[in-house]
């Protein structure tokens, strides 16, 4: 499978650039627009919007595909000329709407609330009320925010600097998002060469990945800022430094609290390196503990993040626990069975304790691996866990991209991002038959174009009469 000699970087480059910029054109009319300046879903706009959308994503898919494939080759690109292919491709996103999620409203929304000292754990932006709440999905209008003390504080801090201004907040959100990024392609590099991993190779799959450009720079998302400052923590803890490293995880999990698995990897490397186990423990627990309570206190949020637990679930969602749960509850209910109401949290509660389990068998097996065992743990939560959305699969994905043991590890792993990447509308919303039918459409036009190109580009000119082929 080693690349042809047609597979160039400059190809690759321009593949993915025009993706990200078919993405960006059409998320003017079919992103996750401001109320005020959404199109009705059967409008022209948001349909030639959709379809753009998706004719984008696919170019994309196949410019990633195929610099996977150039890695592959004789001459594989360095890591530093895979990051300039990563800048290129996500510079026309950088002042495209939203897109594939209204989050980054509902960010917005909770920093302002922290910004008023209203306490955005048990107040929802609805309270707050004003142009930022009315951007909030109905979803979230009532609930509290689920994340840690360290967004809160930066989203507060954003919000004071852009005085709650809807286009000023997006753009600085985002730049919070990209920074998050910048620190998972420091540390990706680094992380591989220390596991054993070709550094160039976990940069393609760690951060040049489809659901890197679609969901943590086009959607702004802060599970870049949980995953930049947990892959950090890792280089620190892999070079020694144990304090930094558990100040950084600690940190990582204060944006979101899955990335508190990073710890054990902490504790497992000073162990590595001759320290005590019970020395270990007690350092890195005190570390966090000390960190947790010096950013909560510096923040002023207080510790009503300790129950975003609680957090209520969307009714369609689906993670798997919730596919099984409505079955269940579906067939109970045509039994005429009391139980059918307790269907979806029963199985809420056993995808949780077999998630727990998967990280036990997880760490048993792989302690010697402890990048590439805080990769499986995470992939493990988000698979098990009560809710998932596509962006959740980056959590395991970008250790395993780290830490991969084979070849065949990462093209798994791609191939499910591959599919992850086409599965949410780049309004965030629900799928009607209409807008899949734009979609499809969309996707089917990029192939069609990548087939019609292949073939000009293999074609051999016929030789002229007479002449010499």
């Amino acid at each position: 499978m080693s690349a042809p000699p047609s597979v160039d970087l400059r190809r690759c480059r321009a593949i993915g650039l025009a993706g990200t910029a078919c993405l960006a054109v059409g998320g003017e009319t079919a992103g996750a627009l401001p109320v005020r300046e959404l199109f009705p879903p059967a409008s022209a706009p948001a349909t030639l919007g959709l379809v753009a959308v998706y004719f984008g994503v696919v170019l994309l898919i196949a410019g990633w595909v195929l610099l996977g494939r150039r890695l592959r080759g004789p001459e594989p690109p360095a890591p530093r000329a895979l990051l300039l292919v990563l800048a290129v491709w996500s510079a026309p996103l950088l002042l495209a709407p939203p897109l594939f999620s209204r989050d980054v409203y509902s960010y917005l929304a909770q920093g302002a609330m922290a910004d008023a000292e209203i306490d955005v754990y048990t107040q929802g932006p609805a309270r707050f009320g004003g142009p930022l709440a009315a951007e909030v999905a109905p979803l979230w209008q009532h609930t509290g925010a689920p994340y840690g003390p360290v967004f809160i504080g930066v989203a507060a801090a954003l919000s004071g600097l852009t005085h709650g201004e809807v286009p000023a907040g997006l753009v600085g959100m985002r730049l919070v998002a990209l920074a998050g990024v910048a620190l998972m392609a420091v540390a990706l590099p680094r992380l591989a060469r220390a596991s054993g991993a070709d550094p160039a190779a976990a940069l393609w799959l760690g951060a040049l990945n489809p659901l890197v450009l679609l969901h943590l720079v086009a959607g702004a998302h802060n599970d870049a800022v949980m995953l930049g400052l947990l892959g950090m923590g890792l280089v620190a803890a892999l070079g020694r430094w144990p304090v930094a490293a558990a100040v950084l995880v600690t940190l990582a999990a204060l944006v979101k609290a899955p990335a508190v698995l990073g710890l054990a990897a902490v504790v497992v490397l000073q162990v590595r390196a001759g320290r005590r186990p019970a020395g270990a423990v007690l350092t890195t627990a005190l570390t966090a503990l000390a960190t947790t309570v010096a950013a909560t206190a510096v923040t002023g949020t207080g510790y009503g993040w300790t129950a975003t637990l609680n957090t209520p679930v969307s009714t369609g969602n689906w993670a798997l626990t919730s596919l099984l749960g409505r079955a269940s509850r579906t067939l109970l209910e045509h039994l005429g069975s009391d139980l059918a109401r307790l269907a979806v949290p029963a199985w809420h509660a056993a995808g949780v304790v077999a998630a727990v389990v998967a990280v036990l068998v997880i760490w048993l097996r792989l302690r010697p691996h402890p990048v590439y065992a805080v990769g499986l743990s995470l992939a493990a939560v988000a698979a098990l866990g009560p809710a998932i959305r596509p962006w959740y699969a980056l959590w395991g994905l970008f250790l395993i991209a780290a830490a991969a043991p084979s070849t065949a590890v990462r093209h798994r792993t791609a191939a499910v991002t591959g599919v992850l990447a086409l599965v949410t509308l780049p309004g965030g919303g629900p799928v009607d038959s209409g807008q899949l039918a734009s979609a499809v459409c969309g996707g089917a036009l990029a192939l069609v174009v990548l087939w019609q190109a292949h073939q000009v580009r293999h074609v051999r000119p016929a030789p002229a009469p007479g002449g010499v082929a």
